[in-house]
C-alpha cells in the first residue's frame, strides 16, 4: 500500500509543494479521499499529456487503467471534481474512453485538451502515400529498414513485368521449374502451396501463384527467368538486378538478399541461401515507392491482386487480403484492389495495401512488423480521408 499512496502524495505534491508532499506521503494511509466539490462540464475530450497517469475510481483505492496503455485514446470528459486527500487538494477529471470500456477519475495534469494524435498501436514502421505524387502522407519509422517477408515478391513482378514488357519475351513464355529444391519448396507445409507437379508453367501461371497465393518457389523462379536460367546461379543474378533496380530508384534503405522475402536460414535447405543477410530489409517508405512503381508502369497487376482466388494451372491460389470484397476487414468505401500480404517470424505481419476512393488520387499503405495489418491498415487510410490528406 505504501507504493501506491506514495504515487498518489507525489501526484498531490506538484500541486502544493515538495514539502507538503512529503507530509501527505507519510499521512496517506490514515488518510481518506472526499469529495470537496463537483461540477458538470461539457462533454470535453482530452488525450495523456506524458507517459504518467492513471484513471482511478472515486475513492482511489482501485487504479482502473494506466495512461501509458492507452496511447493514442481520446477520453471524454463529463465532470471536474475537486478532492482532498489528508491536507491536500487538486482537480480530477471524470473521463470514459470512447469505446465505453473504461471509467474514472483522472488528475487534470495528466490530460492534454484535444482530440489524441493518430497513431497505429502495433505496426512497428508504416507509411501512406500518394501514388500518383509520390508525396507521404502519414508515417511511422518511415526510413527504417525492416524485414518484409513476402511483399519482397513485389519488386520481383515488377522485374518480370519489366522483362515482358521490353523483350519479346511475353506472357506465354515457358518458365523452367524442373530444379528439385524448388519443387521441395513448394511441397512444405510452411514454405508451400502452390506444388510444381510440372516441369514449367508459363510466365502468367507463375506471375499469378506468386502474387495471389504468395508462392515462393513461383517468385524463384521467376526470378531465374528474368536474369536468363533457371538454377540457384541465376537467383544470385537475379538479386543483383533487384538491388540495382533499387539503385536505379535510389531507394537507400533497400537491400535484397532473396527473390520471395523468405529469409537465408529457410532458403538455405533448398539451395538458395546467399550471401549479404539473412533477411530483404527494406523502410516503409521505400517499400511503398516500389509499389508504386508497379501500379504506375504496370497497372494491370491490380487486376490480378483483385482476385479473392484464383485457378492456376489446376490449383486454387487464395488471396490473404481480408481488406477485398466480401472478406473480414472490407469496407466499400476504401475500394482496396490490392496489393501483397507477408509475414514470417522474423518479419511479422506485413501489408501494402491500395485503393482508389471516389475522387481522390490512389492511395497506397504500408505497414511492417504489425499484429493487426488489417484493422491497422483500414485504420490509415480512413485516418488519411478523413483529415483530406489525399
Amino acid at each position: 500500500m505504501k507504493k501506491l499512496y506514495l504515487t498518489l502524495a507525489l501526484g498531490f505534491g506538484l500541486a502544493i509543494g515538495a514539502g507538503a508532499a512529503t507530509q501527505a506521503t507519510s499521512t496517506a494511509s490514515a488518510a481518506s479521499y472526499s469529495v470537496v466539490a463537483s461540477q458538470s462540464m461539457t462533454k470535453t475530450a482530452y488525450h495523456k499529456a506524458s507517459t504518467k497517469g492513471a484513471v482511478y475510481n472515486l475513492s482511489h483505492t482501485r487504479k482502473l487503467a494506466s495512461l501509458k496503455s492507452y496511447p493514442n485514446t481520446t477520453w471524454y470528459a463529463t465532470k471536474k471534481v475537486t478532492l482532498k486527500h489528508g491536507n491536500s487538494k487538486a482537480v480530477y477529471y471524470k473521463v470514459k474512453n470512447g469505446a465505453g470500456s473504461v471509467s474514472g477519475y483522472v488528475w487534470h495534469t495528466y490530460l492534454a485538451k484535444g482530440v489524441a494524435p493518430f497513431n497505429l498501436k502495433y505496426a512497428r514502421g508504416a507509411v501512406a502515400l500518394n501514388a500518383d505524387t509520390n508525396k507521404v502522407l502519414w508515417s511511422k519509422a518511415a526510413n527504417t529498414p525492416r524485414p518484409i517477408a513476402s511483399i519482397s515478391k513485389l519488386m520481383t513482378l515488377y522485374l518480370v513485368e519489366k522483362k515482358v514488357a521490353d523483350s519479346s519475351a511475353g506472357w506465354n513464355s515457358t518458365v523452367n521449374t524442373s530444379y528439385s529444391g524448388l519443387k521441395r519448396m513448394g511441397n512444405s507445409s510452411v514454405y508451400g502451396g502452390f506444388k510444381f507437379t510440372k516441369n514449367s508453367y508459363t510466365v502468367k501461371q507463375l506471375y499469378q501463384a506468386a502474387l495471389i497465393e504468395s508462392s515462393n518457389n513461383a517468385a524463384i523462379a521467376l526470378g531465374q527467368w528474368v536474369a536468363g536460367g533457371a538454377t540457384p546461379a541465376y537467383n544470385k543474378a537475379f538479386i543483383k538486378m533487384m538491388n540495382n533496380q533499387a539503385a536505379e530508384w535510389h531507394l537507400g534503405k533497400a537491400t535484397f538478399v532473396s527473390a520471395n522475402g523468405m529469409e537465408q536460414n529457410a532458403l538455405r535447405t533448398y539451395g538458395y541461401s546467399v550471401s549479404g543477410g539473412n533477411a530483404n530489409m527494406v523502410s516503409p517508405k521505400d517499400v511503398a515507392l516500389i509499389a508504386s512503381h508497379l501500379i504506375n508502369d504496370y497497372p494491370a497487376v491490380l487486376e490480378d491482386a483483385s482476385h479473392a482466388s484464383l485457378n492456376v494451372s489446376g490449383q486454387l491460389c487464395y488471396n490473404y487480403n481480408n481488406l477485398l470484397p466480401g472478406r473480414k476487414y472490407y469496407q466499400a468505401s476504401l475500394n482496396v484492389d490490392g496489393l501483397k500480404t507477408g509475414y514470417t517470424d522474423l518479419a511479422g505481419y506485413c501489408f501494402v495495401g491500395t485503393g482508389k476512393k471516389a475522387g481522390h488520387d490512389r492511395l497506397i499503405t504500408v505497414v511492417l512488423h504489425d499484429e493487426n495489418e488489417f484493422t491497422e491498415t483500414r485504420a490509415l487510410m480512413n485516418e488519411v480521408y478523413n483529415k483530406d490528406l489525399i
